[in-house]
């Protein structure tokens, strides 16, 4: 616990403090956002506000959890080190920040609101899905326990559904594909909210304080553990490092819309909504919670939906529309909602889907003792 306080701590320091001095620098060089035209109007004034803010985040991540693990072993020597749950979910969240920092500079450098053609996207997204997904099954440790298993969660693995049912190559071939699936809804999730000042900073808060609390209560349940109640114990590598990862992770999110709140003075850009989104898939996966992570990020979820029923319903119809405007955040707007209010109804909307989550998590233990 003494960790997840130091690098919380440690996170909303370097999150308040570099921000601002990012800032400075993307104003130096003249690197800002440019509008969609086809947006709403009101959202031409932000043209030309920091963007990549993203970064930052990233940044702010690695610094403290490095930092974290330095002090608790200057603390004391016998403390484990960083760990390979923790490790790869990192790799993952910094590889999609990188495809999204690659997009954010390739509109400021060409001066356009478009940047990586939709398929060179998703071919780097995907090579850091794959590589991802391979290292998750891989490294045991003295129980035999992976950072990932083939069999799909809900609350923990799901026994009869076991991608591995046809032998462990075929296994491992259906989870890449299954584990790519979450990362590529999580990263979309996450990019298509991200568009009114803070939005997606405030939900993506409340999901990291969610598997905080589920990894703290998953280490404290662990099997084996001598605080291990009835049958419900859990089966998961390194829980209590994805609880501190996640907390970091929080803090950081909560240094970064100080500036990014309405009017933002800087946006995280497709370099934050695909870092956060990964994240968020990586600790749906291995924390083994993969379908509950339709609940907890539910505002991701129905930011996504109304995307897609708006396109498919203008393609059914020959260009009639549900939506004012998608993705839904849009459509308020277009219908007199100012922004700020927009920003706090969804923030509760996010708020209530990760209680549900969570309260379908803790339930779930307790139907089992």
């Amino acid at each position: 616990m003494i960790a997840l306080l130091i690098g919380a701590g440690l996170a909303l320091l370097c999150a308040l403090v570099g921000t601002p001095l990012f800032i400075r620098l993307l104003v130096h060089r003249g690197y800002g956002q440019f509008i969609r035209d086809d947006g709403p109007t009101s959202h031409h004034t932000k043209r030309g506000t920091p963007t990549m803010g993203g970064t930052v985040v990233v940044a702010a991540v690695l610094l403290s959890y490095g930092l974290t693990h330095l002090i608790m072993l200057m603390m004391n020597p016998d403390s484990p080190g960083p760990s390979a749950s923790a490790l790869i979910l990192l790799f993952l969240m910094v590889g999609m920040g990188l495809v999204g920092f690659l997009d954010d500079f390739i509109k400021i450098s060409r001066q356009r609101s478009l940047g990586l053609n939709a398929k060179a996207k998703l071919i780097l997204q995907a090579a850091v899905g794959i590589i991802f997904a391979i290292l998750a099954l891989n490294f045991p440790n003295d129980a035999g326990l992976t950072p990932a298993s083939t069999k799909i969660s809900l609350v923990r693995d799901l026994p009869w559904l076991d991608l591995a049912f046809g032998g462990t190559v075929l296994g491992a071939i259906l989870f890449v594909i299954w584990s790519n699936l979450i990362v590529t809804a999580a990263t979309n999730g996450v990019n298509l909210t991200d568009g009114l000042d803070g939005l997606a900073a405030g939900a993506s808060i409340m999901v990291f304080g969610a598997y905080t609390l589920m990894g703290i209560w998953q280490s404290n349940q662990a099997c084996g553990s001598p605080r291990e109640a009835g049958s419900g114990c859990y089966l998961v590598r390194d829980p209590l490092d994805l609880a501190l990862l996640a907390a970091i992770l929080s803090a950081a999110l909560v240094g970064f819309l100080w500036w990014n709140t309405s009017p933002a003075k800087i946006f995280m850009g497709d370099t934050g909504s695909l870092a956060i989104g990964g994240a968020v898939a990586g600790f749906a996966i291995l924390s083994r919670t993969e379908l509950l992570l339709g609940i907890v990020g539910g505002l991701f979820v129905l930011v996504t939906l109304s995307v897609i029923i708006q396109v498919g319903y203008f393609k059914a119809t020959g260009g009639k529309r549900v939506f004012k405007m998608a993705p839904l955040q849009h459509h308020f707007e277009l219908k007199g909602w100012a922004e700020v209010t927009v920003v706090v109804r969804f923030w509760i909307l996010g708020g209530l889907f990760v209680a549900v989550g969570l309260g379908i998590f803790y339930a779930e233990w307790v139907v089992l003792l």
